[in-house]
């Protein structure tokens, strides 16, 4: 009799793991033929310059006396389109640019090394390459707040000015956790095809409540399922806490900053006293920051895009 219950029990579990495998399969293989249909979706709306190796998207619109370079958040399928609600109210009177990281929208992903002076080198460079001259105002999304902070201390000359949309600082980073588990988890079921299954994931904070035009919502959407977990955003990940102590330990930022501030909710990991604590605590350490406290979700620039336009328009007057 107990033979015959493990014997059950075996066949029940051979029964279970061919299914699931049937299923991954079916998915990896309408995930091929998708993305195949996708690719006339998938071309290139600014340029590609090659840098390291590898294709980084640069995007440019608008002209002006000062240039502002959007730099997103961990993650961001699509760069580009995640900023353009906010930017397209801006290019009239400034040069704006969005630099798409390696792995993020229409730049190549490669398991290339994601540390802060790797990622800092290929955003200047490709910036170089694309012809856009600094210097900058960088206005980072969450992250890249990261970045941007190191690159106005190892290059002063080049920064102007930074405005933070909802942008981490390194004090945030000492108590996070990163779960590189579950990260490989995510990538594992883009690069399957099973987040298809769940057409919500794909829906966006700029699809949802952003100013996309019906095209622009399809492009994303094919951009996110190549796009989700990618390599190169899993390496980041992996050196974030390391980057993030090396801004900690470094000199000042004494450029103009304003910190446009979310109530945490959407994607930081922290509720709103403790995630707005660590910009107000910042705010406090460099000489001429100011903090504007929004009423909406971690992607500010989908949700409060007219009001930050506005303040960044008032605050670039007397920045320089």
């Amino acid at each position: 009799m107990r033979k015959k219950i493990i014997k059950r029990i075996g066949v029940s579990l051979l029964v279970i793991v061919a299914a699931l495998a049937l299923f991954i399969l079916g998915c990896f293989i309408n995930n091929r033929i998708q993305l195949k249909k996708e690719d006339a979706l998938f071309i290139p709306t600014g340029q590609l310059v090659e840098v390291n190796g590898h294709n980084i998207s640069v995007y440019s619109e608008g002209s002006g006396e000062q240039t502002i370079v959007f730099l997103s958040g961990a993650g961001t399928c699509s760069p580009i389109l995640d900023f353009k609600s906010l930017y397209s109210l801006l290019s009239d009177n400034y040069r704006i640019a969005v630099v798409e990281k390696a792995g993020y929208g229409f730049s190549d992903d490669c398991d290339v090394p994601r540390d802060i002076d790797t990622v800092l080198s290929e955003t200047r460079k490709a910036l170089e390459l694309a012809r856009i001259p600094g210097p900058y105002v960088l206005c980072p999304h969450s992250m890249s707040g990261i970045e941007a902070l190191y690159w106005a201390q190892q290059y002063p000359d080049e920064v102007t000015a930074i405005i933070g949309l909802d942008m981490s600082v390194p004090a945030a980073y000492e108590s996070m956790e990163i779960n590189l588990p579950i990260m490989q988890l995510a990538s594992f079921a883009a690069h399957a095809g099973i987040t298809r299954i769940i057409p919500s994931l794909a829906e966006s904070d700029a699809i949802k409540y952003g100013t996309l035009s019906d095209e622009e919502k399809e492009l994303y959407r094919a951009i996110f399922y190549r796009r989700t977990a990618t390599k190169a955003m899993l390496n980041e990940a992996a050196e974030i806490k390391t980057s993030a102590e090396k801004v900690a330990v470094g000199t000042t930022v004494n450029v103009p900053m304003l910190m446009f501030v979310s109530n945490g909710s959407g994607g930081t990991g922290f509720d709103e006293s403790t995630w707005r604590n660590f910009q107000n605590e910042f705010a406090t350490s460099v000489p001429n920051a100011k903090v504007i406290e929004l009423d909406c979700p971690h992607y500010v620039q989908d949700h409060a895009y007219n009001q930050i336009a506005d303040e960044i328009g008032q605050f670039l007057l007397y920045a320089e």
